[in-house]
């Protein structure tokens, strides 16, 4: 059994300036949702095989489980499955989140939290010129020269975006401007659904030394739908590929930001000496371009990780405290600006790898996704559908399970199967699903322990039911155990509770920063531009 760690010991190791620690919250999203430590990341019991590889590559990094505490035992369930996987230095937090909470240390509801508070402290620090949505909209009245740059992934843009915005995430926003406003006398928007890629955005074209001048939109898409103004959706506008003008400037201003955040540059030799020492020291290569750079080619063990959504998103693509994080593109620009602002959130071991693609040996196709599970006896679609009775668990995140499922299936998450199977009437035959089938393929063996009996898992997962022309049946019914499994977003609620759900998001995040002061872990360091 995993030996615990009291807290104060845990903050003692993060702010130490060497020495690696991975805090691993192993409750569904929801429950980390509701409560964590700041630099906590979320890697649910129920995807341990398929995420670990990707948070923590390095066996040899000191890990701490997080749960509810209390009686809950998944954290000593998720550290003997570590251990399987040859992970050689995991440790549990003394009686979980009850204990975290009994000795007063601060606890952070939300998601991404750190780059979250991260995002206001660069307002606060460099007082990042915003407008408000009112503002924007009699600026559109009156027919102001500007332009409205969405610096959110194209996904999160076509489902609702500020009318006549343009589609730029936050990584690309450096390399696309100046195309998209070659006059220095437009005016910049830069807007995201909340505030931190608003802010990041805005304030890394003026630390680019972007010559026009450049607001964040305040409060993003939420401030402007609150202060009642209609939103588009379903749009497609998309900034075009950079012209060779575009480039040639961003590399200059690329160059600026080098010198004024020192920020490291490395060769291919450095690289391959980091790769060489990866079992003593992790290593996290980082690929910033679009996805269709990456899958054209791109550095062997290299992730994809946008530019702007690993500042959005730190904690979960570089979780590990004191990790070496290389960032690699074309040409710099994305790299250096990324870069940048993860030296200014305090991360150590940050720096870019020139000439980056040089190496002749690049890798095409999609990130390989690794999971930790062996094959499994499967049916296919046409024979499920065929059969007059079996009993299907599905493992599906709730939403797509409501959304819609094989009609008759039972809902449950993969953590509380014991839980759940003993509720259950007594099953038939028994086929297991998710949406894929890696989840299904990871639990059939755990229900087969539980159940004493044969499982067979849906070929394909629900993926391959819906692509046979088999329909899916929307609903609650026959869901078991609690539906923690998911964090909710504001546009994610009922349509009646959307505006006080935005309303209590704002406050959120504006209110982090104090939080964070006095949980005195951060090593937020912003240099001011100008």
């Amino acid at each position: 059994m995993a030996i615990s760690i009291s807290p104060s010991a845990i903050k003692d190791r993060l702010r130490a300036d060497t020495g690696e620690v991975v805090l691993l919250d192993v409750r569904e999203r929801g429950a980390h949702a509701e409560g964590h430590p700041l630099f906590a990341a979320n890697a649910p019991l129920s995807r341990l095989e398929i995420d670990i590889e990707r948070l923590v590559p390095r066996r040899a990094t000191p890990i701490v489980v997080i749960d509810d505490g209390g009686g809950d035992d998944r954290a000593h369930r998720a550290a003997a499955k570590l251990d399987s996987f040859g992970y050689a230095a995991v440790e549990t937090l003394t009686d979980g989140m009850a204990g975290w909470r009994a000795t007063g240390e601060e606890v952070f509801d939300g998601v991404y939290v750190p780059s979250k508070a991260f995002g206001e402290y660069v307002e606060e620090r460099c007082d990042t010129p915003r407008l408000s949505a009112d503002d924007l909209a009699a600026r559109m009245r009156d027919g102001t020269d500007m332009v409205i740059l969405d610096s959110r992934p194209l996904k999160e843009f076509r489902r609702m975006s500020i009318p006549g915005a343009i589609n730029v995430p936050g990584g690309e926003l450096v390399h696309r401007v100046r195309d998209l406003a070659p006059d220095p006398e437009t005016l910049v928007v830069v807007n995201c659904a909340g505030r931190t890629r608003s802010i990041i955005g805005a304030q890394s074209l003026i630390n680019a030394g972007t010559p026009n001048r450049v607001m964040a939109l305040k409060n993003g898409t939420m401030g402007w739908s609150l202060a009642g103004h209609a939103l588009d959706h379903g749009r497609t506008r998309v900034a075009p590929a950079p012209s060779a003008d575009a480039r040639s400037w961003a590399r200059e201003a690329a160059a600026r930001v080098t010198t004024r955040y020192s920020v490291p540059r490395i060769d291919q030799a450095t690289l391959e000496r980091f790769r060489d020492e990866a079992d003593a020291h992790t290593l996290y290569l980082c690929d910033v371009r679009t996805i269709e750079e990456y899958e054209t080619g791109h550095l062997p063990g290299a992730r994809h990780t946008p530019g702007g959504q690993l500042v959005q998103a730190a904690d979960s693509y570089v979780p590990v405290n004191n990790a070496r994080i290389v960032i690699v593109d074309d040409d710099g620009v994305r790299a250096t600006m990324a870069a940048s602002w993860l030296i200014q959130m305090g991360r150590r071991n940050v720096c870019v790898l020139a000439e980056a693609l040089a190496e002749t040996a690049l890798e095409t196709g999609p990130e390989p996704v690794t999971a930790r599970t062996t094959r499994h006896l499967e049916i296919t679609a046409t024979a499920l559908a065929e059969l007059l009775a079996a009993t299907v668990i599905d493992l599906a995140d709730s939403r797509r399970f409501i959304a819609g499922h094989i009609d008759g299936a039972w809902w449950t998450v993969r953590a509380r199967l014991a839980e759940a199977l003993a509720t259950l009437p007594e099953p038939k035959r028994i086929v297991v699903t998710s949406p894929d089938g890696v989840i299904a393929h990871l639990a059939a063996p755990e229900i087969e322990d539980i159940l004493s009996c044969q499982v067979e898992v849906l070929a394909g997962g629900t993926d391959a039911w819906v692509a046979g022309g088999h329909t899916l049946t929307p609903g609650d019914k026959r869901m078991v155990g609690g539906r923690d499994d998911v964090h909710l977003l504001p546009y994610d609620h009922p349509k009646n509770e959307i505006e006080a759900a935005m309303h209590a998001y704002l406050e959120w995040e504006t209110a982090l920063v104090p939080r964070v002061t006095r949980d005195a872990v951060a090593r937020f360091d912003v240099t001011r531009h100008g």
